[in-house]
């Protein structure tokens, strides 16, 4: 079992030429004995973004706050607060913040995909 809060969890800081003012923490995973899953929190500051990549495992996102988009099936997709999206296999896709604010949203892999 484990019980804590994200802001306690150290981030991994991500900024080069792929990825902007990205932010990751891992909040459950392979260290706490989740063998189906693991659960990452994000945090893109202003004018940030996620690389535009694809891989062979799903996965799903909850946004938290803030506002954003993400990019999916060659189109560029609105979200805030409350917005959930699913992102099959090999499907290539982004994220980008489209706001004054954080964008903040839980992301969830299948064990076999990198942690962070």
């Amino acid at each position: 079992m484990k019980v804590i809060n994200a802001k306690d969890v150290i981030p991994v800081v991500m900024n080069n030429d792929m990825v902007k003012n990205v932010a990751g923490r891992v909040l459950i995973g392979k260290a706490d004995g989740a063998d189906n899953f693991c659960m990452r929190m994000f945090e893109i500051d202003r004018e940030g973004h996620t690389p535009r990549h694809s891989h062979d495992w799903e996965h799903e996102i909850f946004v938290h706050e803030g506002s954003g988009e993400v990019f999916i099936e060659g189109q560029w997709h609105g979200m805030t607060g409350g917005t959930a999206v699913f992102i099959p296999p090999n499907v290539e896709h982004q994220i980008k913040n489209t706001g004054d604010s954080p964008l903040t949203f839980i992301c969830l892999v299948p064990p076999n995909s990198p942690e962070i």
